[in-house]
């Protein structure tokens, strides 16, 4: 291994910009040691510098008072869903903010993002970051006229990801039918200065033990990146993962943010819904395993509580993390590329 260099940049919570790069061959920099770590603020890093996991979350603000009350809170993101429907039961359906199997809401899309955007406006230094889950690809195309007149296209101050779930995953999932992906992409073209929020339908519970993100899904996930030309477009990418499913699945998500952070800036957002069980130890040795700084936490309070992520003594260093997710990644990476040549 003649040289490993490693290069982060930023802090922006837009993007999650980190980007790390490995070099197998050349003649190392004299300057450098076999580990060379450069760490730049920029944009909008707060109170959690580094530490992605310490960003704090609205759920399904679907309706008026659920955004005010996220708007008038201490909450880093605000999250909520789109579904076609009526607003306020009446009318021709139009892009509103409700969770499937609900269809009616007293707030549009439109006005979700206009009472985001004035808020921003009005509170420098306050803003806050916004998660759009579209629920089928006939409200996400009928959003991109709203989401065109919303998104700015230059100095955006805060970050907007947007999310859709676009491939059938773990565990034996076959009753929500993914975000046609191709359809989804194209529309995405649009927003560059968007985070691109791509994960998998799922199946987990309470009850559930067994499952993981296979290699064949985590394959597919890149094969469509890659028929899409996302990975040609160095645009933001941030793969949501269920925690119960992600504590069993190190290696297949290392390789796959391996592989799409060669060209695109990447990172995991682990989530869970309430009553789903988590392997807390494992799940721990994965967000450590690639670092605080790449992992964004978005996961109920008791799940939070013990997974304990903000004790330095149980491994919460950005530095060492961040060399365990670079040597890991390479490991995983340089195993499989051995492989495919034997």
């Amino acid at each position: 291994l003649a040289a490993l260099v490693v290069k982060i940049n930023g802090a922006a919570l837009n993007a999650s910009n980190y980007q790390y790069e490995v070099v197998l061959n050349g003649t190392p920099d004299p300057h450098l040691q076999i580990v060379d770590i450069v760490l730049k603020d920029r944009d909008m890093g707060r109170a959690w510098g580094s530490n992605l996991t310490a960003i704090t979350w609205a759920h399904a603000a679907n309706s008026q008072a659920l955004l005010e009350e996220a708007l008038a809170g201490g909450v880093d993101f605000i999250e909520a869903d789109i579904v076609l429907g009526k607003l306020d039961g009446e009318g021709e359906d139009l892009p509103v903010m409700a969770h499937p199997p609900a269809n009616t809401s007293d707030l549009t899309l439109e006005d979700f993002l206009n009472k985001i955007m004035d808020f921003n406006r009005e509170h420098e230094g306050q803003e806050k970051g916004v998660k759009l889950d579209f629920k089928s690809i006939e409200v996400f195309e009928g959003s991109l006229d709203i989401l065109d007149a919303n998104i700015p296209s230059v100095s955006m101050t805060y970050p907007v990801w947007i999310n859709a779930d676009i491939l059938s995953g773990p565990v034996n999932q076959v009753n929500t039918v993914p975000v046609d992906p191709d359809r989804f992409f194209a529309g995405c073209n649009r927003y560059k200065q968007a985070v691109l929020s791509i994960g998998w339908t799922t199946n987990w519970g309470s009850s559930f033990r067994e499952g993981e993100y296979t290699q064949d899904q985590c394959d597919a996930m890149l094969e469509t990146l890659t028929e899409n030309n996302v990975t040609s477009t160095g645009q933001g990418i941030t793969f949501p993962v269920r925690a119960g499913i992600a504590a069993n699945s190190e290696e297949q998500l290392h390789k796959l943010v391996a592989s799409v952070n060669e060209t695109n800036d990447c990172t995991l957002t682990i989530w869970s819904s309430n009553g789903d069980y988590v392997d807390v130890a494992k799940l721990r040795k994965v967000i450590f395993g690639f670092g605080v700084e790449r992992v964004y936490l978005d996961v109920p309070d008791d799940l939070a509580a013990e997974l304990d992520l903000g004790n330095p003594g149980n491994g919460a260093n950005t530095i060492r993390s961040l060399f365990g997710f670079t040597f890991v990644s390479l490991c995983f990476w340089a195993l499989s590329s051995w492989l495919q040549r034997i």
